[in-house]
């Protein structure tokens, strides 16, 4: 189902190395044609230097073609321009590869005492640090990424976070990390980049919102890989605020992310998902698809038959999305889930068959489900299989279970109040300063 593949939309706040793995995964998925997809990638491949892979995607869109001699032409420029920055850099690999060196890289905090030390000691100059970023950045666009992580890694414990390289050294570095996979590492370099986002002064708060949004659409990646992604995917996008007027106002597509972080995380499924609605329906006019509109018919419309209907919708989406198609079987599950626990809330006595209607399952199938859920879940309701129904129990809601839901979120709306006072107070102060000054 091309129509609701998000590649394109995404690929506008991705670095284009990072959309390789994209165009990939779906050219093995085949939604597209072979020629479209080469062609995509052969663009994408024009302005690095990864001079073969560009002649190897041409060889293969036009067989019976020779290789262009601006390609052949690029390949002898690339690999003389590789040669002139080795032999720049050479003497100041051999410095980091000192052990002394290594140890004091390991061991100090303070990157002016390193500096300090590397230049009395080995005649270091500042003009080094740029050779290597140049370097660094160089080898990237070859598709180096490893050689580009650790070089760039030196250069950001060399240079303060005022200089005009510290910023696009950590954007290198974490997108580095991520083609590695190196999941543990690029989520380190995530959060260094959120915080110096979060901590510095931009030209604009458009600057600042522009940079938020590449940090939502390159966090996919790790949140959706890390072993902890699915619950720091819904503290980021869902409950800090400046990220979540991000998503409203440049990238209500991310929902579809979101939404599938919080039906597969078990453990805050339930307490999200109130969240989660409010947010979805204030953004239905802007943004949705079978994910989004699967949750706005169980919880907003309560139409079981159109929840059923988007359920088949999304299997189809969750499989042809390159981030998602891991959480496939979670989802279905969640949501079969999702979809039983509020027909119940509704209904005391359910026909089997109906609800393995609902739930696309058959009824043996759906009746063992069931025993297992009201099992493990500890639901008070029991099967007649004579009869072929669920009887739900009555459940009243304790004073103490009424308690817990009103003040669950409690905390997360003193933050966004005291977060809302002190811009206020901060905006005042600057009026204050600039009247004072005039």
């Amino acid at each position: 189902m091309a129509k609701f593949d998000l590649t394109t939309t995404l690929g506008q706040y991705l670095d284009r190395h990072l959309v390789f793995p994209l165009l990939e995964f779906l050219t093995v998925k085949g939604l597209y044609e072979e020629k479209e997809m080469l062609l995509g990638k052969l663009d994408l491949l024009s302005n690095t230097n990864m001079v073969d892979f560009a002649m190897d995607v041409h060889r293969n869109l036009y067989p019976d073609q020779s290789v262009p001699t601006t390609l052949k032409d690029k390949r002898q420029d690339v690999v003389s321009q590789l040669k002139d920055l080795q032999s720049k850099t050479n003497i100041i690999t051999e410095i980091f590869e000192s052990p002394e060196v290594q140890r004091q890289i390991q061991s100090s905090r303070d990157g002016r005492q390193l500096y300090d030390l590397l230049s009395k000691e080995y005649g270091f100059k500042h003009e080094m640090i740029n050779t290597l970023y140049d370097y660094a950045k160089f080898q990237y666009e070859c598709g180096n990424y490893s050689a580009t992580a650790e070089y760039l890694y030196f250069v950001r414990v060399l240079i303060p976070p005022s200089d005009r390289n510290f910023l696009s050294s950590c954007w290198g570095k974490l997108a580095s990390e991520i083609l590695m996979q190196n999941w543990d590492y690029a989520l380190d370099d995530l959060n260094k980049v959120k915080d110096l986002i979060d901590g510095n002064s931009f030209a604009s708060d458009l600057m600042t919102l522009q940079q938020r949004t590449w940090v939502i659409h390159w966090s996919l990646f790790v949140y959706f890989n890390h072993p902890k992604g699915r619950d720091l995917i819904i503290d980021q996008f869902l409950y800090t605020p400046t990220y979540l007027n991000a998503i409203h106002t440049t990238c209500p597509h991310i929902l579809r992310y979101l939404t599938t972080a919080v039906i597969t995380n078990k453990q805050r499924m339930r307490t999200a998902l109130k969240d989660l609605v409010k947010v979805i329906h204030q953004e239905s006019y802007t943004y949705k698809d079978p994910i989004t509109e699967f949750v706005q018919c169980l919880y907003v419309d309560f139409d079981f038959d159109g929840a059923q209907k988007k359920l088949r919708e999304c299997e189809t989406v969750l499989y042809n999305d390159f981030f998602l198609v891991a959480c496939l079987e979670d989802f279905i599950e969640n949501a079969r889930l999702l979809i039983f626990e509020t027909f119940c809330r509704i209904h005391e006595c359910i026909s089997i068959n109906m609800l393995a209607e609902k739930l696309n399952m058959s009824p043996d199938d759906a009746e063992k489900w069931i025993v297992n859920l009201i099992r493990n879940a500890r639901l008070d309701a029991k099967i007649d299989s004579k009869l072929g129904h669920v009887v739900m129990g009555t459940q009243a809601v304790s004073p103490y279970q009424q308690v817990i839901e009103k003040t669950k979120n409690l905390s997360m709306r003193s933050h966004m109040l005291a977060f809302n006072i002190e811009k206020k107070l901060g905006n005042r102060s600057n009026q204050d300063n600039q009247w004072s000054q005039e």
